[in-house]
């Protein structure tokens, strides 16, 4: 499946820019491809860190877990 792409405006510092094109030229690659493959890898280490926060405030007694048979019932499955 082809998935739709979005244009962005963004602002970098100066030396990461260098950086990436470095990196592209050196790979022969597309700079906002090696931006999106950066973002995928880092996202995982939020969800990570997403995971860990989740999971002290679960133990401090901060929240609560759901069953799974209450979110299955919540989803008609």
């Amino acid at each position: 499946m082809i998935e739709k792409h979005t244009r962005l405006d963004i602002t970098l510092p100066n030396s990461l820019v260098e950086e990436l094109f470095k990196v592209a030229k050196e790979l022969n690659d597309k700079r906002s491809r090696i931006i999106a493959r950066a973002l995928e890898l880092y996202f995982d280490e939020l969800d990570g860190q997403i995971s860990d926060k989740r999971w002290k405030e679960y133990k401090e007694g901060k929240t609560k877990a759901i069953p799974a048979e209450e979110v299955y019932k919540d989803l008609g499955i």
